[in-house]
């Protein structure tokens, strides 16, 4: 198996298990919690609640009794409950604590009893006794003594036929962020004692079938705040309420009693009080969390995680296909695929959202993130390493360009050797042994230096690799090892620009040497085109990479029958051809050479015309 896939497998089952311990570890739990509250404001109303009402005490009904303390609207209250037991109501919650009642408040201000004064709260107390209604208590975190239940007051809760029973705590479960997302159905007291909640124990008293839900569950709702209908307490204690089509719609729901005017303390944060795409910050009544409580026992649209199994299947697929995405596509597109792919997971989780799905979205954008990185790693690590290889090797034969081109490559050159069609220039220094005679050593040497490191810049600049270098004489290739289809036009080039430089550096010599009358420079130079055999070639202690075979031979020896010809260039016609329209020939020639049977076709290279 192929090292980066090998690597790349590896790395999606450490990135698989590291996501998965990081969810269950809830490393990554704000950002999940973001994306959940900003697919409820996405989707904003889900469905129409059809089983839970708020009776609200609004604005218009403390203005209709504006000169009536709360304490004495306890007649206002049994009025309302008659109402709606009248109009069918499934079950009544009262959403408002009653500790204080005004027979009690009455005996405080030791007044003299009357008749009134001990009966104000029957009516009141006769409705709780009639049964299906739900009173409010409080678990007081702030009490002096721990985990103490705050109750309504004895008189009512006493009332009630199941009496305590019947009391549920309003208290709301709140997550580490202080967003509501979620409900208990009961409340701990310590000393294995716990008390149901308000909106559980609406459910149970109503016999709704989806109850006994586990300790901690999200909470389904409808919509936005708003969204539960309401009906005016004030309308309730119209004359002929009952017959009023607002009152009577509430037949068959649960009703729940509270407070709601325009400047309400009770509200809360939900998965919409969060500012989020410019969506407008909404908090949300104490009573209308309860509410949606209720429509998700009812209905029983929980949201749901999606099983484990799901989850590690559908997280294997995703790091899978983004690790071979980010394998195959460059660094550029593999980042933007990177986006794609988590702009993708973001509307899947969207779409399973609406379908009472949840699966998470942060997690797998986070193992996709770390894959992307990884295998930005492994390439970032495995290229610098192929590039300081193909350096090692190349640097000395080509210019840093092709070093680039061969490491971008799809198909970098094959080191253990293959026959690629290339063009082969020799370029002698002639009478170089009559020159060396009138210098010493260390001219020759100063000579041969500056003559090479001119004559290589045009070979370098067409993209041909100096092969090597034999005594006076310089091997290039045009070809490898990045193939061009134009390597014969490129030796053409080259060649005819390395003419000029040996008559520039003629002058050079004439001028360094004035007294040693030195020959006049000048070169041979020799062309073919064919096919070679390319690679790394000779032992395992002296390795080069370099071209044999018949074209290099025939070069050479073109280039040998330059000073007999007295040309400066000599190409074959094979190399001509291939180098296309333009080239201006002088002199033509079929001679014999070396090692070849049959005769060449030579010509004469005089320029290139322009294209």
């Amino acid at each position: 198996m192929d090292n980066k896939v090998l690597y790349s497998a590896l790395l999606v089952i450490l990135m698989v298990i590291g996501v998965e311990m990081a969810m269950r570890a809830d490393w990554l739990q704000g950002p999940a919690e973001v994306y959940y509250d900003l697919w409820h404001q996405l989707a904003g109303q889900q469905y129409q609640p059809r089983h839970v009402a708020i009776v609200a005490i609004d604005d218009q009904t403390l203005r209709e009794h504006q000169d009536e303390p709360l304490v004495f609207w306890s007649p206002h209250f049994a009025r309302a409950i008659q109402v709606l037991r009248q109009a069918g109501a499934r079950v009544i919650g009262l959403d408002y604590l009653f500790a204080i009642s005004p027979e009690s408040w009455l005996r405080k201000l030791n007044l003299p009893e009357s008749e009134k004064s001990r009966t104000f709260d029957l009516p009141f107390r006769e409705q709780l006794a009639a049964g299906r209604v739900v009173l409010a208590g409080n678990l007081a975190a702030d009490a002096p003594e721990p985990e103490k239940v705050r109750l309504p007051l004895a008189d009512y809760w006493g009332s009630l036929p199941g009496k305590l029973e019947d009391v549920g705590l309003v208290n709301l479960y709140n997550d580490p962020d202080g967003v509501i997302r979620r409900f208990v159905p009961v409340l701990p007291l310590g000393k294995g004692e716990a008390w149901v909640t308000f909106a559980q124990l609406l459910a149970e008293r109503a016999g709704a079938s989806a109850v006994g839900q586990p300790l901690v569950s999200p909470i389904g709702f409808a919509g936005p705040p708003g969204t539960i209908p309401r009906v005016s307490f004030q309308r309730l204690l119209l004359k002929g309420a009952a017959h009023d089509p607002k009152v009577q719609a509430l037949k068959g729901k649960a009703v729940i009693i509270a407070s709601e005017p325009t400047q309400l303390l009770d509200v809360h944060m939900t998965p919409y009080a969060r500012s989020l795409l410019h969506f407008k910050v909404q908090m949300m009544s104490g009573a209308e969390i309860h509410a949606n409580i209720l429509e998700t026992l009812f209905t029983g649209r929980f949201p749901r995680s999606v099983p484990a199994w799901v989850r590690l299947l559908f997280l294997g697929v995703v790091l899978a296909l983004g690790t071979a995405l980010f394998l195959i596509l460059p660094p550029g597109r593999g980042l933007a695929a990177l986006v794609g792919l988590g702009l993708g997971l973001v509307g899947l989780a969207y779409l399973l959202f609406r379908q009472s799905w949840i699966i998470p979205v942060a997690y797998p954008q986070a193992g996709l993130t770390l894959c992307y990185l990884g295998v930005l790693g492994m390439r970032l690590t495995g290229e610098e390493r192929e590039r300081a290889r193909l350096r090692h090797i190349f640097g000395r034969y080509v210019s840093d360009d092709v070093v680039e081109k061969l490491v971008s490559s799809r198909k970098p050159p094959d080191l253990g050797g293959e026959a690629l069609p290339v063009t082969v220039l020799f370029a002698d220094i002639r009478n170089f042994t009559t020159l060396s005679e009138r210098l010493s050593p260390h001219e020759v040497v100063e000579i041969l230096n500056a003559y090479f490191s001119r004559a290589c810049e045009p070979i370098l600049e067409e993209g041909g690799s100096v092969d090597k270098f034999i005594g006076d004489a310089i091997m290039a290739v045009f070809g490898s090892p990045v193939a061009n289809l134009d390597h014969a036009r490129r030796a053409v080039r080259a060649a005819l620009a390395l003419a000029a430089v040996a008559r520039d550096f003629g002058a050079f010599v004439t001028e360094r040497f004035p007294a040693k009358e030195l020959p006049a420079f000048a070169i041979g130079i020799g062309l073919h085109t064919g096919v070679a055999v390319v690679g790394n070639i000779g032992s395992p202690r002296r390795m080069e990479f370099t071209s044999i075979g018949d074209t290099v031979n025939t070069a050479s020896r073109l280039e040998g029958l330059s000073k007999n010809l007295g040309w400066t260039i000599v190409a074959s016609r094979e190399t001509v051809e291939a180098a296309g329209a333009g080239v201006v020939t002088g002199g033509r020639e079929e001679l014999r050479v070396k090692g070849r049977e049959e005769p060449v076709a030579v010509l004469e290279v005089m320029g290139l015309e322009p294209a």
